[in-house]
């Protein structure tokens, strides 16, 4: 069933982890230029790697507790994500590489919020299946 709500949130999560990268730069370096995400390969990869792992999740909807465990884990690799900006953001040498923070920053949150939402739908059908299991 292709057609339910957590396929929205999932498409979401894809347009904001991998669509959106290439609008929004995550910071301006010392020299006044913008840095996206396809400039270092380490975040190009992670950024890509999420919206995989909810790509997989999207065509995985006949095996509902795979596409759960999917999704928890592209939570943590956006958290990991964002760890990561929030270690090059407070780099301890000063002015060394970011200037000023940008919006892209902000990116895995988005993808994380609309995963959780994801998540939360996918148990209620599950819920749902158990439900009606317990009936027959």
């Amino acid at each position: 069933m292709i057609q339910r709500i957590q396929t929205l949130y999932l498409l979401i999560a894809i347009i904001s982890s991998a669509g959106l990268i290439f609008v929004f730069h995550l910071w301006t370096n010392t020299a006044e230029q913008p840095v996206f995400a396809k400039d270092d390969y380490l975040y190009l990869g992670l950024f890509l790697g999420s919206a995989l792992i909810s790509l997989i999740s999207i065509f995985s909807y006949k095996n509902r507790k795979t596409q759960f465990m999917l999704g928890r884990l592209n939570i943590i690799l956006n958290f990991i994500l964002l760890g990561l900006f929030v270690v090059q953001s407070l780099n301890l040498s000063g002015e060394a590489d970011v200037s000023e923070k940008g919006i892209g920053i902000l990116l895995p949150i988005l993808s994380i919020v609309f995963l959780v939402l994801a998540n939360k739908a996918i148990k209620k059908d599950e819920d749902l299946v158990k439900s009606v299991d317990r009936l027959r």
